[in-house]
């Protein structure tokens, strides 16, 4: 029997050959497809699992680059409604609803693997992937677990000569060169704190916070593999509130609104200011609490420590549409990307974003690659001839031509999972505290939990569902 304790202990939990649904996966890795593309003028073929909805979007992305060729789509709900556009768009890419048996039947028709699935299901795939030789795309956020995060960064680190790109798409985008180029000029300096927010209506808005069971089992849609769409995680019954999209609402599936919306408001912030781990996490607000599903409303409040001669920093981050942060005097609204859907928010000029506050200045931002300025417009004016003097580069690729690119050897990704997966622990630490609607310290150097036995049991979860245990040891 697999418990928590062996899980933890062994890391690999399988010698033998990997044995999923009837499938042996093989353990050689061929390098024909990597040699095959690397400086040459070859396209990238593309191997996509998810092709609906956000991976629909995904997927003509890509393709638009001129720099892909979509060879093989994976989709567990293949042939629903959701998935018809992908499948006639590319009548000959070879189908599959299982990622396992795409590896196993079509492992050289691909040279990388596009992953746009909920958020739990990551993992098992990019796992499998990387100990392919397969460059990887993945949707934000990276992992949903810290454990998964933390594999799946020493996974890539195993294999630096494979591409590895998460899809928060605003670092190939302004903010990203900005915020770097501010850095560097000395503009940002001294920051002590920064309040993050997104207080649109969220699908599980409207959830009955007294539940004290998962919805009842419905049939299974006809198109539908739901084994596969489970992976590594614990039965659940079939149910509408879990798919298709409803599946980030639930703890067990996916980040709430900080995994979802957090990897495109601070990414920036957490990268260029060099955060790391936080040193303490602790959950201010949980308003219609429960076991299942995210708050209504949440604010957590995020410490890391002094960075060399950089100070300690505070991040609170506030979701829910009555839950609205304090603004800085001279606020006078967020800029919004029109074609970025954020629902409705409570306030107007309050959009997804953030605030930064430094010894001397605050900036405010957007979401995506919305550009920081410096507020209230008095300071901003003082600052002006600075500013203008800062060069700051123009992007040469956007996050899906940057990916493309690498995998070619002609760039470097700009979130690749050395990067973007320590933003994923955070928000998978922010998870943790808004599931106990508790705080805790974090030791940065053993990444552990040391004072809360049981909140250090959710940076692992439960064990893998039998028969899924192997991933976590490629």
């Amino acid at each position: 029997m697999i418990t928590r304790r062996t899980f933890i202990k062994t890391g690999s939990l399988a010698a033998a050959g990997l044995t999923a649904g009837g499938l042996i996966v093989s353990r050689s890795v061929s390098a024909s497809s990597y040699r095959r593309i690397r400086g040459s003028g070859e396209r990238v073929r593309l191997a996509c699992v998810g092709v609906g909805n956000q991976g629909a979007y995904d997927i003509k992305m890509l393709d638009a680059t001129g720099l892909a060729d979509i060879t093989v789509l994976c989709d567990v709900d293949m042939g629903a409604a959701h998935t018809v556009e992908m499948m006639e768009k590319y009548p000959d890419a070879r189908r599959y609803r299982d990622f396992r048996e795409m590896f196993d039947r079509s492992r050289d028709d691909f040279d990388a693997v596009f992953i746009g699935i909920p958020d739990f299901a990551h993992f098992p795939v990019s796992m499998l992937a990387l100990s392919e030789g397969k460059h990887v795309f993945v949707e934000k956020p990276m992992a949903r677990t810290f454990l998964e995060s933390e594999l799946m960064i020493r996974a890539a680190e195993k294999r630096p000569w494979l591409a590895t790109q998460v899809g928060n798409q605003g670092h190939s985008e302004e903010n990203y060169f900005q915020f770097k180029a501010w850095m560097e000029a000395g503009i940002i300096r001294d920051v002590y704190a920064v309040t993050a927010h997104m207080n649109s209506e969220r699908r599980w808005h409207s959830y009955d916070s007294s539940i004290t069971k998962f919805p009842d089992a419905q049939p299974l849609p006809e198109t539908l593999d739901w084994d596969t769409w489970l992976s590594a995680q614990s039965y659940h019954d079939f149910s509408d509130r879990f798919h298709p999209g409803n599946w980030r609402s639930w703890y067990d599936f996916g980040m709430g609104a900080l995994g979802d919306w957090g990897a495109h408001i601070l990414d920036t912030v957490h990268e260029f200011l060099c955060l790391g781990l936080p040193e303490s996490v602790e959950c201010l607000r949980a308003d219609g609490h429960n076991d299942y599903f995210f708050p209504k409303a949440s604010t957590v409040r995020f410490r890391f420590p002094k960075r060399g001669k950089k100070p300690p920093v505070e991040v609170t981050w506030y979701d829910g549409v009555d839950n609205l942060p304090p603004l800085p005097d001279g606020f006078d609204g967020v800029e919004s990307d029109p074609n970025i859907p954020t629902g409705k928010p409570k306030s107007p000029r309050l959009g997804p974003g953030k605030e930064i506050y430094s010894k001397e200045l605050i900036f405010k931002g957007g979401t995506h690659g919305s550009p920081l300025t410096v507020i209230p417009s008095g300071k901003a004016k003082a600052m002006e001839r600075k500013i203008r003097s800062v060069v700051v580069p123009a992007s040469t690729s956007n996050h899906y031509k940057n990916f493309l690119l690498a995998c070619k050897g002609l760039e470097r990704t700009r979130s690749p999972f050395e990067v973007n997966g320590v933003l994923s622990q955070v928000f998978s630490l922010g998870v943790i505290a808004q599931r106990l609607n508790a705080g805790f310290r974090f030791d940065r150097r053993t990444k552990t939990i040391p004072d809360n036995a049981f909140a250090n049991a959710f940076l692992t979860q439960s064990p893998p569902r039998k028969g899924w245990e192997e991933f976590y040891g490629l």
